[in-house]
């Protein structure tokens, strides 16, 4: 039963509704109704660009032409000023100023890299010097004419370190290219090294923790390094680069550069050569001996930092020559080497390097975070003309690269300057964190009949040149005798006192190991390598070596193969 004030109620609301027409909610937000008298408000548009275009403008401003506003440009006074009762009382929360610079400052610091934390890079641009020899193989559009100009920024970086770490440590230099080509973004995410550790994807995170911190100490560790190096023999190669003055380069400018994964050429009929790109300093390679750059990480931790800086804004333009080695298929499979083997190289005798341009670095980031640190590289970017390998390794990076930048940066990470490419850029993908560039507007975001999308032609299929066989296997790869021909040509070509310089920069990092059976193992290796070497270095670290012996064979098998240890046959 209605109560008698609730009863009033609706009677009072029933007899206006009659009388005026009137109802609860006919004036709530939402509903149409015209309240401007006729005439009054007049068409008015606005770019919601403006302030975004405008504070651009103003970051390349100095600081005298500017006058001093909070963050929604709102001129203040002071920026050391906040406000409290009296000279002695609390702070008070409505000091909105005070809150803004804290709320800004605790978020400064984005997620580091996981790897290649530690960096420094610069921008410049790409010309191009062979493009006949190019366009025999590849239907790249910034390498069709002689002399042709890509912007590019690079990037070096040491693998293993922390963001604030030495820049000169022992350890493999990352070499990242951009080019802002008008077919899109190319990314050549390389190294100072031909070759990796690995060649199985899935043992990146476990080599990386090695390399890092202990879970425990938060110490790096020598028994964790070496175990993991001992038991994947695939590594010698390249440890033996890393622990020759290779692995202490002098600065970032004095070192060449490889793409390391076997990428593929392609042509516009679909035919297509497998490639590998190697950069050749220009200044010539130049490296620290293990003293010299211990003392130099102690003295000056940003020496390569520096110099890279300091050079370029001396006008002392760094350069690098590009070469192209190009590997029909056909060749691949006879070739010494599998292609897909990312601890291997292609020595300049086996396949012959053709210069096909060069690079120059001309211009310092105004803003490191900007243009450096917020710098997304991945070989994920391609352009027509250029394709991924069924290099394992690489088709794993395919993914992990993209998605790390996802996480440290944002799904829109592409629309930070940086790393924007230069040609339009139209389709479905909208909103998500920081959409600064207009989200595409009001285009449809699906692929609509109304308003049709061009669709550019497909210039060739991969179907009748790359075809596989065999079933879903759990793949490891196995060691062989040929995964020590390059640990053998790499000790030869060395001069006798970069030999005596290998050998003490491994017994001074390998011999503080204190477990013997780590210690053993690894002397091992390099003695089946190399027997005076394995033998220097087993006296050095007080450990005898074992005999080991390595069945010729395939490096990945097409059926499953089991194995308790880490690599199979070992």
């Amino acid at each position: 039963m209605l109560s008698t004030p609730f009863r009033l109620l609706f009677a009072s609301v029933s007899a206006a509704t009659v009388v005026r027409g009137w109802y609860p909610g006919q004036d709530a937000p939402g509903l149409k109704r015209d309240t401007a008298p006729p005439g009054q408000a007049s068409a008015f548009a606005f770019d919601v660009s403006q302030g975004f275009e405008i504070q651009e403008k103003t970051s390349l401003e100095e600081a005298p032409t500017l006058e001093f506003t909070l963050d929604n440009g709102s001129p203040h006074s002071h920026p050391y000023d906040y406000e409290r009762i009296g000279s002695d009382g609390p702070l008070l929360l409505q000091d909105t100023h005070l809150i803004d610079i804290f709320g800004s400052f605790d978020r400064e610091r984005i997620p580091e890299r996981v790897v290649h934390a530690r960096g420094a890079g610069a921008h410049g641009y790409f010309e191009v010097t062979n493009a006949d020899f190019a366009k025999n193989y590849t239907m790249m559009d910034m390498l069709s004419d002689n002399g042709l100009k890509t912007p590019i920024t690079v990037r070096f970086s040491t693998v293993g370190g922390e963001s604030g770490s030495a820049d000169e440590a022992r350890d493999p230099r990352g070499f990242a290219i951009k080019f802002r080509t008008r077919k899109g973004i190319l990314d050549l995410v390389m190294n100072n090294t031909p070759v990796f550790f690995i060649r199985d994807p899935s043992k990146f995170p476990h080599f990386i923790h090695t390399q890092k911190r202990h879970p425990a100490s938060h110490l790096r560790d020598k028994d964790m390094f070496w175990d993991y190096l001992g038991s994947n023999p695939e590594s010698l190669y390249q440890v033996m680069r890393l622990f020759s003055d290779l692995g202490t380069p002098y600065g970032f400018r004095h070192m060449n550069g490889w793409t390391g994964h076997t990428y593929r050429w392609v042509k516009e009929d679909g035919s297509w050569n497998y490639v590998k790109i190697y950069a050749e300093t220009m200044q010539g390679v130049k490296n620290f001996t293990n003293t010299d750059a211990t003392a130099i990480s102690g003295s000056n931790p940003d020496f390569a930092t520096q110099d890279l800086y300091e050079s370029i804004q001396n006008a002392s333009y760094p350069g690098w020559t590009v070469y192209a080695q190009v590997l029909s298929s056909e060749a691949a499979r006879s070739f010494k080497y599998n292609v897909l083997d990312l601890t291997k190289d292609w020595g300049f005798d086996d396949v012959a390097p053709v210069e096909i341009g060069k690079f120059y670095l001309t211009q310092n980031p105004r803003s490191y975070f900007a243009e450096i640190e917020q710098a997304a590289f991945s070989p994920s970017n391609m352009v027509p003309g250029w394709a991924a390998s069924a290099d394992p390794v690489l088709q794993a990076r395919l993914f992990s690269y993209p998605d790390t930048h996802r996480y440290r940066l944002g799904v829109n990470h592409k629309q930070i300057p940086v790393n924007a490419p230069i040609n339009p850029v139209a389709n479905f993908e909208r909103d998500g964190r920081m959409n600064v560039n207009g989200n595409q507007g009001d285009r449809p975001n699906y692929l609509s009949t109304l308003s049709k999308i061009k669709l550019p032609p497909r210039t060739y299929t991969d179907e009748a040149h790359q075809q596989w066989q065999g079933g879903a296997v759990a793949s490891l790869s196995a060691v062989t005798e040929i995964d020590f021909d390059w640990p053998r040509r790499f000790w030869n070509s060395l001069s006798e006192q970069d030999k005596q310089n290998l050998i003490g920069n491994v017994v001074g990092h390998l011999g503080a190991a204190p477990t013997y059976s780590v210690r053993q193992r690894m002397a091992s290796l390099f003695y089946h390598a190399n027997a005076t070497l394995g033998q220097a270095i087993a006296a050095g670290v007080n450990v005898t070596v074992v005999d080991l012996s390595f069945a010729d064979g395939p490096t990945w098998y097409n059926v499953t193969k089991n194995t308790d240890n880490s690599t199979v046959n070992y």
